[in-house]
Order: C-alpha cells, then sequence, then structure tokens
C-alpha cells in the first residue's frame, strides 16, 4: 500500500513542475504539433517528483525526455531547467550506480544538446534569462565558439547541484556515523558498567563466602567437639562456648566491613589480617594445624594482604570441611621471592576426588590472578591427601 504521506512532497512539487510547464507551453507557440511539448513538461515534472525516493527512475525519465525532444526536434523549455533538481537528488539520494550514472549524463546530455539542438533554443533561453549579451557575443563567435558556450553552460547549470548534492550525502553520512560512534560508546559505557557492576556482586560473593564459610566452619568443628567433653568439665565447656561466640562476633564484623566496602567505603585489610589468626582460629576448634614458615616473612602492601589472608582462609575451611579430624593439618609459608603458602590435609580413603573446581575455589583464582598470582589444587593418593598452594607477589603488580 502507498504511503500518501511520505510521498506527497513529492506530489506536491511534480504538480507545481506541471503547472508552470503548461503555462509556458500555452504561451509559446510551436511550430511542431503541441503534443510534443505537453509530453516533455509531464516528463520534466515526473522526473521531479521521483527525485527524492527513486532517483534511479527519475534519471531514466529525465533521458527519455531528452531523447523524445531530440527525436522530435522540440525546443528546450524554460521548464526543463529543473532537470538540475534531478541532478541533484540522484547525487543526494541515488545509490552508487545513480550517481555515477548521472555523473556521466552531465556532460553526454550538453554535448546532445549542442549537436542536435538548433542554437535559436539556447539563444531564446539566455535572453529569457537575461544574458542577452551572452548570447549575441557566443553567436558573434562563430558556429563551434557557441556550441562549445552552450555546452559548457549547460555542464555548469547540472554540475553545480549534483556537487551540492553530493556535498550534502556525505554531510549526512557524517553526522550519521558522529551518531552512530556516540550511540556506541555510549552502549560500551553501558556494557562496561554492567560489567563493573557484576564484578562487584561477584567479588561481594566471594567476601561472603570466604568470611561465613570459614567461620561456620571453625563454629561447625568447635560444636561438634563440645559434644564430647566431659561433664564434669564445666570450665572446658565454657571456654568452648566462648570460643564458638568469638568466632561469630569476629565473623558479623568482618561481614560488615565486607558491605562497607560495597558501600564506597576504601576495602581495608581485614580484622587481625596477620595469618597466624587464622590458625589459631583453627586450633581453637579442636584441630591440630602444623605450620612451617621458610624465609624472613615480609610486610605485604594492604591489598595484597587482604588477598593473602582471604585465600589461606578459604583453604584452612576446606581443609576443615574435607580432612581427616585425627591427622594434622601442615600450613607451609615460604617467603622466598613470592610469598607461596601451602595447606595440606589427609582425606578419608572413601573420599571423592576433587576436580580443583567449586565456588571456593573459583574465588582463590580470581583473587591471586587480579595480583599476577596463580593458585594450584591437586589430589594425591599415596597417602591421600589434598594439597593447595598459592603463590601471592609479595609487591603489587
Amino acid at each position: 500500500m502507498v504511503d500518501v504521506r511520505r510521498w506527497l512532497p513529492d506530489l506536491l512539487a511534480g504538480l507545481a513542475v506541471l503547472f508552470l510547464g503548461m503555462v509556458e507551453v500555452g504561451r509559446r507557440l510551436f511550430d511542431e504539433s503541441p503534443w510534443a511539448p505537453v509530453v516533455l513538461v509531464i516528463c520534466v515534472a515526473l522526473a521531479v517528483g521521483l527525485t527524492r525516493l527513486l532517483p534511479g527512475a527519475a534519471l531514466a525519465v529525465a533521458w527519455f525526455a531528452g531523447g523524445m525532444q531530440v527525436v522530435t526536434g522540440t525546443d528546450p523549455l524554460l521548464v526543463e531547467a529543473l532537470f538540475a533538481v534531478v541532478a541533484f537528488g540522484c547525487a543526494r539520494w541515488g545509490r552508487l550506480p545513480t550517481v555515477w550514472l548521472s555523473a556521466v549524463s552531465i556532460p553526454v546530455s550538453a554535448a546532445v544538446a549542442v549537436v542536435w539542438l538548433t542554437p535559436e533554443a539556447f539563444f531564446e533561453a539566455l535572453r529569457v534569462l537575461g544574458a542577452e549579451q551572452l548570447a549575441a557575443d557566443a553567436y558573434d563567435r562563430g558556429p563551434y565558439e557557441w556550441r562549445v558556450t552552450a555546452g559548457l553552460l549547460g555542464i555548469a547549470f547540472l554540475v553545480l547541484p549534483w556537487c551540492i548534492g553530493l556535498a550534502v550525502r556525505f554531510a549526512v553520512r557524517m553526522q550519521a556515523s558522529r551518531r552512530s560512534q556516540v550511540a556506541a560508546e555510549a552502549e560500551r559505557d553501558q556494557a562496561e558498567e554492567i560489567a563493573r557492576l557484576r564484578e562487584g556482586q561477584a567479588q561481594l560473593a566471594r567476601d561472603v563466602h570466604d568470611v561465613v564459610g570459614h567461620s561456620l566452619a571453625v563454629i561447625l568443628a568447635q560444636a561438634e567437639s563440645a559434644q564430647y567433653l566431659d561433664d564434669s568439665d564445666p570450665a572446658r565447656l565454657k571456654a568452648t562456648l566462648a570460643t564458638i561466640a568469638t568466632s561469630a562476633r569476629s565473623s558479623l564484623e568482618d561481614v560488615r566491613q565486607v558491605l562497607a566496602s560495597t558501600a564506597g567505603q576504601q576495602a581495608a585489610a581485614p580484622r587481625q589480617a596477620d595469618l597466624d589468626s587464622l590458625v589459631d582460629g583453627v586450633r581453637a576448634g579442636g584441630h591440630e594445624v602444623v605450620v612451617s614458615e621458610v624465609g624472613t616473612a615480609q610486610p605485604l602492601p594492604p591489598e595484597l594482604e587482604v588477598v593473602a589472608f582471604r585465600v589461606l582462609q578459604e583453604m584452612l575451611t576446606n581443609a576443615i570441611k574435607h580432612g581427616r579430624r585425627d591427622l594434622p593439618v601442615h600450613v607451609e609459608r615460604h617467603w622466598e621471592g613470592d610469598l607461596r603458602m601451602e595447606v595440606r590435609n589427609a582425606v578419608p580413603d572413601d573420599a571423592p576426588p576433587a576436580d580443583g573446581t567449586g565456588q571456593g575455589l573459583d574465588g582463590m583464582r580470581r583473587r591471586l590472578e587480579a595480583v599476577g598470582g596463580h593458585l594450584d589444587v591437586r589430589r594425591r593418593a599415596d597417602p591421600p591427601s589434598f594439597t593447595a598452594t598459592a603463590w601471592v607477589p609479595v609487591r603489587a603488580r
């Protein structure tokens, strides 16, 4: 179905050209049959009406009009000057073949006009336009000079709107390209913001997992050990309950600290960020921990101190959850170059094989990779044990 509103401006333009052309035909006397000038006017009006939406068809109609004019010998009409609109439209809205064809058509049509049409027609056109002196000068120079003058004038008359149309075409494309670039940049910024928010959510999940998981593992171990205490020793029972309360209070404080960092405050090192405090907490739960340290401990930047603390916390949590309680957990810290932390614990013979994946392990890997470190986890068969080794750079990278 034809969209009338889309075609309305072009239809009005075509009707206006048709009216002007008919007025001109009515005022001029033609020796030949009047049907040829009328058809010529209709072709001009049709070409102008098709220029914006169908520039290729407008160019074809213009060529049809020119061919008919040559065949019938019809003198040029002033309304044909509106073929300049077709030249503009082909350069502005036409596809690439139409643009090139219209460019070639300008000199070709001028050559055909000066060869086949009578000089009187050009003189009459120049006279009506107020250029009588130019017409007289061209006529006085001889038969070739007037043809050259007419051809150059015709080319200039059509080349100018064609060049303007081409310039507008490129200007519009540049504006569209800028808008696309701005839209792409906005889209990229939005994607980066979404990625940042997701990374923040993932970081929050890792922090909460590390803090709560470790504290609950320690509290569970302490609660289970309390079941086997002698009823006649209330002092040890109270000490165990006090340890459970201390672990819960520490966990609550760490969670508050994690949530505070998500509110825009600068992330600080965890409370009791020294690595020995983690070992002491596990020992308080009834697990035997054997610690060995090689080299001289070095102070770490705050961000690396947080990473080392959280990673060791998660490794000890896994050792408590999956290791045997009757055998010690071995913790080694090497300060030669980078800080290398290794946690090794015995596992039951019927324990399922570890695949090195899981939220806790993935969180440790992400933390370490963010500062230039890495993680290695492996299961040993003889004796059945699980070893997690983390490398933390001594200096931030």
